[in-house]
């Protein structure tokens, strides 16, 4: 997933800001984690002000789905 991807999802995620979504937030941010690192992780919750909306802080590690 590109960054511009996720800050999309995550600006819609963050609008309707409710549990379903958090969770949903979660997940997009344990791909960009994966896929770009918590650096870019940390920026996107700064930019998109997810610490006030989700509580989410920088320096969070997030885990995403895992297949089994």
């Amino acid at each position: 997933m590109t960054l511009d991807k996720a800050r999309e999802l995550l600006r819609n995620q963050a609008q309707v800001a409710g549990g379903y979504t958090k969770n949903g937030t979660k997940l997009i941010l344990a791909e960009v984690q994966k896929e770009h690192g918590q650096k870019s992780v940390d920026q996107l919750i700064r930019e998109l002000d997810l610490e006030t909306i989700f509580d989410f802080k920088p320096g969070t590690f997030f885990k995403g789905l895992t297949s089994g």
